[in-house]
C-alpha cells in the first residue's frame, strides 16, 4: 500500500502490518463517566419538561419542551444503548447529588417547579432548565477534552451546540416575560 507523504515530500510503501489511516480511539473513563452523568442528567430534564403541557398557557415554552423532549429521548437511548455494549448498565433515575456543578435541580426546586403555575412557572422553569443546559454544556465539554470515543465525542458536540443555542433562546424567552 503506498502512503502519501506530507505536502512537498515523497510517497513511500507500508510496511508489512502497518496501521494505515485513522486508527480507532478506544473508550476512556471520561467516555464512560459522560454518558453515565448525561443519562441521569437528560433524564432530570424530561421530568421538568413533562411537568410544561399542565402549567404553563405560553406556547413558547410549550415548543422548548417538546423540542427538549425530542431532542434527549433518543440521546439517552443512544447513551444506554452504548454503555450496554460494554456490558454496563445505564444509571437509574437522577441523581441530584451531582448537584450544582452540573446545574442539577434539587428535589426542592423541582417540588416548588411542580407547584407553581401561570407565569411563575415560567420564569421558574426557564432558570432551572437554563442551569441545567449550562451543566450539560460543561459536561459536554469536559468529554470533548478528555473522550475519545467517536460516539460519545459527536453526542458532547451535538450536546454542546444544541443546548447552547436554547440556552440563548431560554434566556431571551425570560427576558419577555412580564415582571
Amino acid at each position: 500500500m503506498i502512503v502519501p507523504g506530507r505536502p512537498g515530500e515523497p510517497a513511500r510503501t507500508a510496511r508489512p502490518g502497518e496501521r494505515v489511516g485513522r486508527t480507532p480511539s478506544g473508550v476512556v473513563a471520561a467516555d464512560v463517566r459522560f454518558a453515565e452523568g448525561m443519562i441521569p442528567h437528560h433524564r432530570q430534564a424530561l421530568e421538568m419538561t413533562a411537568l410544561v403541557e399542565e402549567r404553563t398557557t405560553t406556547e413558547s415554552i410549550r415548543a422548548l419542551a417538546r423540542q427538549i423532549t425530542a431532542a434527549q429521548t433518543p440521546e439517552i437511548r443512544a447513551m444506554t444503548n452504548w454503555l450496554a455494549g460494554l456490558g454496563r448498565q445505564a444509571p437509574a433515575g437522577h441523581d441530584h447529588a451531582q448537584g450544582a456543578a452540573y446545574g442539577m435541580a434539587t428535589q426542592e426546586q423541582l417540588n416548588a417547579l411542580r407547584a407553581a403555575r401561570g407565569g411563575a412557572f415560567d420564569r421558574l422553569f426557564l432558570q432551572l432548565m437554563t442551569r441545567h443546559h449550562e451543566g450539560a454544556v460543561k459536561m459536554a465539554g469536559e468529554q470533548l477534552a478528555d473522550g475519545r470515543d467517536q460516539r460519545m465525542r459527536m453526542m458532547a458536540k451535538d450536546v454542546y451546540s444544541g443546548q447552547s443555542i436554547e440556552i440563548a433562546r431560554m434566556r431571551r424567552l425570560l427576558e419577555s416575560l412580564p415582571a
